[in-house]
């Protein structure tokens, strides 16, 4: 494993939805270009709900797109083919398939900070990612979810206390208005050392070039 310990370090907070297909392209997209620009990167997930007021069994993806967006099928089938193939060169696979469905989200937002504060907000958050794109699961259902904590090595009795409690729903809501009202509306939304904003999945060489700047940056500061 490379030393990382001299490198500059950037705080990059990624407001993000758990079925948002880009934040997980952009994400894939900035971690390969903070291996070439030679940044470490401290991630820190911000919740956002593409869609706070579905109701808990979902609803048709394609039928939901075509309803929110006005996509047609020949449009969301491009885009499918589209994420499918960046997925592939960034080694993150997209499985999207006919009845796909998109859920809620909220009780997965309040898994991803519970897991937070046991030093796994960010393996967490990339096991949901997976779960729903790769595996095609209901990332709304407390037993995915459990799932997904003992997978990661994390207490699914715990999980599923604190999911049961709500103990952290006052914070995940507070936490999503606070990005609301900085200006947010979509996804994803990256904030460079708490200062400098980039929205969307900017590709590799994007992602590089702001990396090397404020990597460059730090390192003056140093």
């Amino acid at each position: 494993m490379a030393d990382t310990s001299s490198l500059p370090v950037l705080r990059v907070d990624i407001v993000s939805d758990v079925v948002c297909p880009w934040c997980a392209a952009g994400y894939s997209q900035l971690a390969f270009a903070a291996r070439r620009a030679g940044v470490s990167l401290d991630v820190h997930w911000q919740p956002f709900e593409l869609n706070p007021d579905m109701a808990p069994e979902g609803e048709d993806l394609r039928a939901h797109l075509a309803a929110k967006y006005g996509s047609t099928a020949e449009q969301s089938a491009q885009v499918r083919a589209q994420l499918t193939e960046l997925g592939e060169a960034l080694g993150f696979t997209f499985n999207f398939f006919a009845g796909m469905r998109i859920y809620n989200t909220f009780q997965a937002h309040q898994l991803i900070e519970w897991a937070e504060e046991r030093g796994k907000g960010h393996p967490m958050k990339q096991a949901l990612l997976q779960a729903y794109f790769t595996d095609g699961r209901d990332i709304s259902d407390v037993g995915v979810l459990i799932e997904t904590a003992d997978s990661l090595g994390l207490d699914g009795s715990e999980a599923r206390a604190a999911l049961e409690s709500g103990k952290h729903a006052d914070s995940v809501r507070q936490r999503e208005a606070f990005w609301v009202g900085q200006g947010i509306r979509g996804v994803p939304a990256m904030v460079f050392n708490g200062r400098h904003l980039v929205t969307g999945a900017q590709g590799i060489e994007n992602y590089t070039s702001i990396l090397e700047q404020l990597g460059a940056a730090e390192t003056e500061l140093r």
